[in-house]
């Protein structure tokens, strides 16, 4: 879908969420506590979310959120994104897009 397109090509870590799903909190919170903040697109929120969770699941193979971008690539739902981290992956895709703090 091209609003997925366009959203990920645009921004560097994108989440595709929906406000009642714990597992897309869970993933949400595990970036923010990387030190990144992604943006992210609760789909039961939007006028064309319906077309949106339709585009993601033919991406994501059932499940169509939590969908994962990084660099407008698709990394996937809670278990690819759990299975980067814990094997040392998903920070290095992350740094690129960390908060630098601030004195």
């Amino acid at each position: 879908m091209e609003k997925i397109v366009k959203l990920t090509s645009e921004n560097g870590i994108v989440i595709f969420s929906k406000s009642t799903c714990c597992l897309c909190y869970t993933v949400e919170i595990l970036i923010k506590e990387l030190g990144v903040h992604p943006i992210v697109l609760e789909v039961d929120h939007v006028p064309d979310g319906k077309e949106i969770e339709k585009a993601l699941t033919r991406m994501n193979s059932g499940s169509p959120v939590p969908a994962v971008f990084i660099s407008g690539k698709f990394i996937g739902s809670t278990n690819e994104v759990m299975s980067l981290h814990l094997s040392g992956g998903l920070v290095p895709l992350l740094n690129p897009y960390k908060q630098q703090n601030l004195p």
